[in-house]
């Protein structure tokens, strides 16, 4: 039973003998997680219960605050980078489920939001279910922290006959759609911190043409990068997409991508732009 925290001490061992030296460690708050008992079971386990919870968030908290890189914050208190939530439910006499997070408190973000089961209802069980929770959770606390990215309004690069009136209406209306969905998606993905480039952008024209110049504007607005999104009209029918990722300090381009040809109608931009950025800036790296 006690053999398997072997493990977990080895890598403590080597993060700690890799830790960069100076380094400050992160702020922790973590909350006792609550327990409810659903299995309908004849015998008052209440007391069990509350004992095998309590060695269960103390050996939580252990193992999160032997790691140099973190420092166990109280949950009242300022000075926490990240908190732990969760609960625990037993449903049946063999059964129980952990319901397990992990808040990115800066930026109100989930970094972690699981849901485990695991059997049994005695102390190895119970000790059993922490050593794998508290891999999961340092896991997570250990992820990279988002790329804060400005994500600028996509253009419209119309080679057809100019659109005017009804059209160019509809036009602005399906380019909203594209950009708030790729924000959504690469928020969601937890690689981006999206930052807020209202009032900004509408400074240039045409950013596609401004040779760079939004890299500039998400710097002032603190961000890491800056992505800019074209779609170009060959047709009624006939579209490409394209987008480039800049970082905002250096002007460099870092990723730059293109669609090719593809048919649809002007609904299907959102589809198409959303399925670039992931293949190139999510599910590639």
């Amino acid at each position: 039973m006690h053999r398997s925290r072997l493990i977990p001490a080895a890598i403590l061992l080597f993060v700690l003998s890799h830790a960069p030296a100076g380094a400050e460690a992160i702020g922790v708050a973590m909350d006792d997680f609550s327990y409810t008992d659903t299995s309908a079971e004849p015998a008052n386990q209440t007391a069990a219960h509350e004992r095998r919870l309590s060695a269960f968030m103390a050996a939580l908290r252990r193992d999160v605050g032997a790691d140099g890189r973190y420092r166990l914050t109280p949950s009242g208190q300022d000075g926490a980078a990240f908190k732990i939530i969760g609960g625990i439910q037993k449903t049946s006499t063999l059964v129980q489920w952990a319901k397990v997070a992990v808040i990115d408190v800066g930026s109100k973000r989930l970094v972690m939001d699981k849901l485990y089961t695991f059997r049994g209802d005695n102390d190895e069980s119970w000790e059993r279910a922490e050593i794998f929770v508290s891999r999961e959770v340092m896991a997570a606390l250990a992820m990279p922290a988002p790329v804060a990215l400005a994500v600028f309004d996509f253009e419209l690069e119309d080679t057809t006959a100019a659109s005017v009136g009804a059209s160019a209406t509809s036009d602005a209306s399906y380019l909203a759609e594209v950009t708030a969905s790729v924000r959504e998606a690469l928020g969601q993905s937890g690689r981006y911190r999206i930052v807020d480039v209202s009032g900004e952008a509408a400074k240039v024209q045409a950013l596609r043409d401004c040779g760079g110049c939004e890299a500039g504007i998400a710097q002032k607005l603190g961000a890491d990068q800056s992505l800019i999104g074209v779609v170009r009209r060959v047709s009624r029918t006939e579209y490409t997409l394209g987008f480039q990722l800049r970082d905002a300090r250096t002007g460099a381009v870092l990723t730059r991508a293109d669609s090719g040809l593809r048919m649809g109608a002007d609904y299907s931009w959102k589809r198409g732009a959303v399925r670039l950025v992931s293949d190139r800036l999510i599910e590639s790296r």
